[in-house]
């Protein structure tokens, strides 16, 4: 079940962004030399991208794009072939962690920046599988692909909506990210300036790094995150009361030593469940005390209510309910303890 819950998180990811890196780039784009990545997002993305080198694929990471901005990720002179992109949204920004990327699977370190041979085996290296969109590059010179989102931005009204967007998520102001910015806009970002103590001429690069900065303090202070202290993969999901009634939501791949922020923003109320799925060689483990039914899907899922999960196409199962949250935030760690015993 959890292979095959993998497989088609992979497929819908690489549907859902198979237009979200258009090819060829704009003229504006074009310029640099090498493998170039332009951010058309409101999103800050760190990206990582592998090639083939000798008989296996090298991975580098992480290149940092603001909104609006490009980057060379590889320089050129580029080898005519196969190459391999994925991108992932910074951590400051809020409402889970986005993804961009597709269904081959290579390794990288989440921790930091890094360049590897891809092993067969990223858990055994204390490193991370993600899903990588193959890429087909036919120039020697020069190469663009694009990050975008439903809104068709250009550069200048990515980086405008990038500002928009990490301004309401460091608590400054909300309002419409439409990629414009008005008066109300440039009176918020003048009082962030003065608060922090800039000069009134910060260039928008800066800016950028000082919001997302903000915004990540602003985030880590609340929520709820999960984090998995086994030597295995596990497959996570949570359940909880929220304004209209019962819902679970699902799954959070996390790896071995890794944890996963599954909610972003202050917790509302003191019941919160969890469930996990720790994958072996002989088979999938479950928590040993969960006694609280929800329901699950088979790839990634949003489901209100808790009963009757057979008739939605679901499917039941038992979570653990979690210690109250302190502070409006809760950490809730895996041990291999908790899990049921080994399949025989």
């Amino acid at each position: 079940m959890a292979l095959e819950r993998l497989f088609l998180r992979i497929v819908v990811l690489a549907i859902a962004t198979a237009t979200a890196l258009v090819l060829p780039a704009p003229a504006e784009a074009q310029a640099e030399s090498g493998w170039q990545l332009c951010n058309r997002t409101s999103y800050i993305i760190e990206t990582a991208v592998g090639h083939a080198e000798g008989a296996g694929i090298q991975v580098e990471g992480w290149t940092k794009l603001a909104p609006g901005t490009c980057k060379v990720a590889l320089p050129g002179p580029l080898t005519p072939g196969t190459h391999y992109l994925y991108g992932r949204g910074s951590d400051a920004h809020q409402g889970g962690g986005r993804e961009w990327g597709g269904r081959y699977e290579l390794c990288v370190d989440p921790t930091g920046g890094f360049a590897l041979e891809s092993p067969p085996d990223c858990a055994s290296m204390g490193l991370e599988a993600q899903g990588f969109r193959p890429v087909k590059i036919d120039r020697t010179d020069s190469w663009t692909n694009n990050f975008t989102e439903i809104e068709n931005w250009s550069l200048d009204n990515a980086r405008n909506a990038g500002l928009q967007r990490l301004l309401d998520e460091a608590g400054v102001v909300s309002g419409n990210i439409d990629g414009h910015i008005g008066s109300r806009t440039r009176a918020a970002i003048n009082d962030f300036l003065k608060l922090k103590g800039l000069p009134a001429d910060t260039s928008d690069a800066d800016l950028i790094d000082y919001l997302e900065q903000a915004a990540d303090e602003r985030s880590r202070a609340v929520g709820f995150t999960l984090c998995n202290r086994t030597k295995q993969r596990v497959w996570s999901a949570i359940a909880r009361r929220s304004t209209d009634g019962w819902e679970s939501r699902g799954w959070w791949r996390i790896e071995a030593g890794g944890c996963a922020r599954v909610i972003d923003r202050p917790l509302r109320g003191s019941e919160h469940f969890v469930y996990a799925e720790m994958e072996e060689p002989g088979g999938v483990r479950t928590l040993s005390r969960a006694s609280e039914a929800f329901c699950v899907g088979r790839s990634k899922f949003a489901i209100s209510g808790r009963d009757k999960c057979e008739e939605g196409s679901y499917r039941t199962a038992l979570f653990a309910r979690t210690p109250a949250p302190t502070e409006r935030k809760l950490v809730y760690e895996f041990f291999e303890r908790d899990f049921t015993q080994a399949p025989q």
